[in-house]
Order: C-alpha cells, then sequence, then structure tokens
C-alpha cells in the first residue's frame, strides 16, 4: 500500500555554482499533493569545488568519473551535516539532483555528477538520484525534469519560470504539459562580473549603467537554438561555444555587456510569453535582479508574480526531492511531452547504504 505522507530531503546544484540547495520538506496526498518546507539551506562552494565544477566540461570521462567519486562523498557529507545539525530524523530517502557535468542529448549523452554509491554509504540512508539518463536512453532531452512538480505541485500557475544558470519555462498546453529552456541567465551574467572579483550582479546595478549594443543584441536574438522548436534544452557547453565567442568579439565595456545581455534575455523570455496577460511565478536567483525583472515587465504583459523567499531559492531543490517520492511510487515522474522521450516514464535510480 502507497504511503500519504513522505519526509524527504531535497538536494539540488545548478550551473550557475551558487551552492549547494538542501531542504527538508514534507510531501502529503489527499485528493492531490500538497508540501511543507520545514528547513532550508544553501551551502556555498568553496573555491576548490567551484574551480573543479567549472572546469568538468574540458575533462576526458576517466577524469569525470574520479571527480564524480569524490563529489559524491563531498555530497553525502554536506547533506549528512545538514541532518544532524538540524537534528532531522524520520527520514524516508535523500532525493538529489546531483551536478551536471555535460549534458548533449542530441548524441545521447549527459553526465550528472554526485551519484555514487560512496553518498547512500556517507550518510546510511536510501538515495534516489540521476534522473537524466534514462530519459536521454528513451530519445529525450533528459531536461527540463522541474514541470512534473509544477503540474502536480504548482498547477494554479498559469506559467513558471526559472532563472538560474539558464531560464526555462513550463506550462500547460491543452491537457499536456510544455517545457524547454529558453535562454542563459546567470551562467553569462556571472561570468563576466566574475573578471571584477563579484560573485554576481546585486539587483542588476552594473546592468543599468550600460548601454545596448544593437549589433551584438541583433547578433544574439538570431542564435540558432532561438528558432528551434522545442523539446529543446541547453548546456554549459553550448555557452561556451556560441555565446561567449560571440560576445567576446565586441570587446564591450563590462557595463554594456551586461546591460545587452539582459536585454536579450528579457527579450527571449518575453517571446515565448507571447504578449500574455497571464501569472508567471518567477524563481531561482535570477528572481533578485531587479533590473532585469524590470525589463520583463517592459517587455511583456504578464503579471509577474515572485514568491516567498523559500520558494524562489529552493523550488528546484524541492521539486527533485518530489521526484524523489514519485520514483519511490514507481509513478511518472518524466513527461514526455515536456523532454520528447518516447513515452512517460519514472525515472531516476535507487542507492541503499
Amino acid at each position: 500500500m502507497l504511503k500519504a505522507c513522505y519526509n524527504v530531503i531535497g538536494v539540488m546544484s545548478g550551473t550557475s555554482l551558487d551552492g549547494i540547495d538542501i531542504v527538508q520538506v514534507k510531501f502529503e496526498f489527499s485528493d492531490g499533493w500538497s508540501f511543507e518546507i520545514i528547513k532550508a539551506e544553501t551551502i556555498p562552494y568553496s573555491e576548490y569545488w567551484r574551480q573543479k565544477l567549472k572546469s568538468l566540461i574540458y575533462l576526458d570521462l576517466q577524469d569525470l568519473i574520479e571527480v564524480d567519486e569524490s563529489y559524491s562523498e563531498y555530497l553525502g557529507r554536506i547533506v549528512y551535516q545538514f541532518i544532524h545539525e538540524n537534528a532531522i530524523d524520520n527520514i524516508d530517502f535523500i532525493a538529489s539532483h546531483g551536478h551536471t557535468a555535460l549534458h548533449k542529448p542530441e548524441v545521447g549523452l549527459t553526465y550528472q555528477i554526485g551519484n555514487k554509491q560512496v553518498f547512500a554509504d556517507k550518510i546510511g540512508l536510501k538515495v534516489i538520484c540521476d534522473y537524466r539518463v534514462q530519459d536521454v536512453e528513451l530519445g529525450g532531452q533528459g531536461a527540463p525534469l522541474v514541470p512534473i512538480g509544477d503540474e502536480l505541485l504548482f498547477n494554479e500557475i498559469d506559467y513558471c519560470l526559472n532563472l538560474g544558470g539558464f531560464s526555462n519555462i513550463s506550462f500547460n498546453n491543452g491537457r499536456e504539459r510544455l517545457a524547454y529552456d529558453i535562454c542563459p541567465v546567470n551562467i553569462v551574467l556571472n561570468h563576466y562580473v566574475a573578471q571584477i572579483g563579484l560573485d554576481y550582479d546585486h539587483n542588476g546595478e552594473l546592468a543599468a549603467k550600460g548601454s545596448i549594443n544593437n549589433e551584438l543584441l541583433k547578433d544574439l536574438n538570431n542564435l540558432p537554438f532561438y528558432s528551434m522548436k522545442h523539446p529543446k534544452s541547453l548546456g554549459l557547453e553550448w555557452v561556451r561555444d556560441k555565446v561567449f565567442p560571440l560576445i567576446d568579439k565586441y570587446k564591450l565595456k563590462l557595463e554594456d555587456i551586461l546591460r545587452t545581455f539582459v536585454e536579450h534575455i528579457a527579450h527571449q523570455i518575453a517571446t515565448v510569453l507571447d504578449d500574455s496577460n497571464k501569472d508567471v511565478l518567477i524563481t531561482g536567483g535570477g528572481a533578485y535582479n531587479d533590473f532585469l525583472i524590470s525589463r520583463i515587465k517592459v517587455l511583456s504583459k504578464a503579471n509577474i508574480i515572485i514568491p516567498k523567499k523559500n520558494i524562489i531559492e529552493f523550488k528546484e531543490a524541492l521539486i527533485f526531492g518530489f521526484l524523489g517520492v514519485l520514483k519511490e511510487r514507481q509513478e511518472i515522474n518524466c513527461l514526455a511531452s515536456v523532454t520528447g522521450a518516447s513515452k512517460d516514464h519514472s525515472s531516476g535510480k535507487i542507492m541503499k547504504p
């Protein structure tokens, strides 16, 4: 008999490298799913791990496997500390996204580190993880995975828009859920402000001081990805190969790079929203970028909703916890309408200590 209540630790590490997001959350089912975030924390990466994770796309497979082992051990140690420092007991399992090292679904490749057995052994609890691989094997993009949570936990919202390393959107189109990556966000903005020793552009203040370079803006908006039909997804490799060289050839001042790229982000998001005046829930670190949010409001007619801090910062960790619940119940947690896989399926692997 299936349980009606699950106590889960959800774990998420994103491409913006802010740190490891960890949530303690209770999920309950009664005519539908509900959740309560009990405790949430972001553990910042050390400079060692920040640089190591930045370099993943340059490693060969054997080196990646070695990093995978050490990162899994590190992740287990961080989650163990979170559990014991907060005196958390009665945990059904840990549900973890891992960290994306490679994502090239067009050639059948996706690799998330942090999914080795040492993770479960370090904590002494069941771990559910590695959600993307099966979807790619079924011909899908392996991303985005969050939309099943949008559908079942946030179904009163018209559009769920995440502004993290990349922007992605999720919405109902008739009877099916659609979702896809829109464009890079913090993975680009943070890359450039790092050149002056900053982690991010606070409130978009530097971008607001810059001027738009219309030639660069046109080139960015004309990148072939934006004319592709969904399902589609983005990875760091694409940014490294297509976006950074395009920006760098213009040799602009930092403020002008930021200003132009913010306009690019807002334009691409407004294009997807398609003059709709529907409700749009914005989460992820970009929700704190006041200047970016102001440009999205100017270029679209959407009713922008900025939720409470724990939803802004921890919605993805929350939903990866929920994907673990669905996997535990052997219920669908990956939608073919979203990823382009050959069928809906229950994805992920279960590791026991």
